[in-house]
């Protein structure tokens, strides 16, 4: 069996996070129960779980935040799609480096709950994250 990545989030309102991350990101949906939903982000399970408590006592930052890193393409085309949704922005949309193999393009929205999600693209990610 092939490793899956996965996160669990607590939520303010089950039916508004799943409608967030299928309609607004293009996540699929994976198994419904009564207090949580899995959904496939781009290969990672995200469980969403019905717990508003631990959402409303906590107090985000930016910092702690999930995402995923797309082909240029791919992420003008899901910023296209959030923007058109009216999704907010934690930090719009700018490219660090630019010019440089290490350049890189980043926006972070906000999910229902106030999750932070980053969507970027590099130009060379090899260089940018200093992989081998």
């Amino acid at each position: 069996m092939e490793p899956i990545l996965h996160l669990s989030l607590p939520v303010r309102d089950l039916p508004e996070s799943i409608d967030f991350y299928v309609e607004s990101l293009g996540c699929s949906l994976g198994r419904v129960r009564d207090e949580f939903a899995d959904i496939w982000f781009y290969g990672m399970q995200v469980t969403l779980h019905a717990r508003p408590e631990p959402v409303l006592a906590s107090k985000q930052n930016r910092v702690r935040h999930f995402g995923v890193t797309l082909a240029t393409e791919q992420m003008q085309a899901l910023l296209a799609r959030v923007e058109a949704r009216g999704v907010a922005f934690a930090s719009p949309v700018s490219t660090d480096y630019p010019g440089t193999p290490r350049e890189q393009t980043k926006a972070k929205i906000l999910d229902p709950s106030g999750h932070a999600i980053e969507i970027k693209t590099y130009v060379d990610a090899d260089a940018a994250l200093d992989r081998p």
